[in-house]
């Protein structure tokens, strides 16, 4: 398994497990897919420009995972801004048959948030004084090491909500910075998320979950977007909130 930040060079792809391969081959696939293209067109510029950076990790379930996860984090908050205004980071889970078989999107739901506060646990930094410390709060976002980061969950459980589902448990990491900059140009930036909604229209066998919404709207909770069910529930309180409290004065 490689350590760190992987860039997808020739080099690297050879050094990498057979289920590392497959992993990053069926999402380059979905990320090249035209007949049926991916609803989030950043994330589809970010990988046609080769500004996506990856990670691999082991079983979600294992402590030993949390500690990889920590130093891929870590590594890509110091250099993200080397890769372009479309970066973000893709983590890959080793997801065992038995972890398919049995797992339902509840119970990977849980797992999501346990990697969240293990890493909140991890972080050797202040949680930034700009960003409240109540999830409920509509300009609240996850932080790690000084900065804010969107999250995106993915399951093999998922089987309505499409943008939602991958053979392997994921996670994209997409740093606060990166969203401001496409929507510094309120046009296009308009344009795009149109065109998003629609195309997850498209993509998926069910509604558009109505926990999708703006970064700072009086309505909007940015955790409730991190892990979307699959169908149109959601839970109503943040798990992340008292782990976050140890992290603030």
């Amino acid at each position: 398994m490689i350590h760190g930040i992987f860039e997808n060079t020739v080099f690297q792809r050879n050094q990498l497990q057979q289920w590392e391969k497959t992993a990053l081959e069926k999402f380059e696939a979905r990320m090249k897919d035209k007949k049926r293209p991916f609803p989030c067109i950043p994330a589809t510029i970010g990988f046609s420009t080769n500004q996506l950076r990856y990670g691999f990790v082991g079983d979600p379930r294992t402590s030993s995972t949390i500690h990889d996860f920590v130093l891929l984090l870590s590594d890509y908050t110091k250099t993200a801004k080397e890769n372009g205004n479309y970066t973000s980071l893709i983590v890959f889970y080793k997801t065992p048959q038995d972890l398919k078989d049995t797992y339902t999107v509840e119970m990977f739901e849980q797992l999501f948030w346990q990697q969240l506060q293990c890493l909140c646990e991890h972080d050797e930094m202040e949680w930034p004084k700009h960003i409240p410390n109540d999830p409920h709060n509509p300009i609240w976002e996850f932080c790690y090491n000084g900065e804010q980061f969107f999250m995106y969950c993915t399951t093999p459980s998922h089987q309505n909500r499409k943008s939602r589902y991958f053979d392997y448990f994921m996670l994209a990491i997409t740093p606060r910075w990166v969203l401001q900059e496409f929507n510094k140009h309120e046009i296009f930036a308009k344009s795009i998320k149109s065109q998003i909604r629609n195309r997850l229209e498209n993509y998926d066998s069910i509604e558009i979950h109505p926990d999708l919404n703006s970064y700072g709207n009086s309505d909007n909770y940015e955790w409730r977007q991190y892990f979307l069910r699959d169908d149109e529930t959601s839970l109503s309180h943040c798990p992340f909130h008292q782990i976050l409290n140890k992290n603030v004065e």
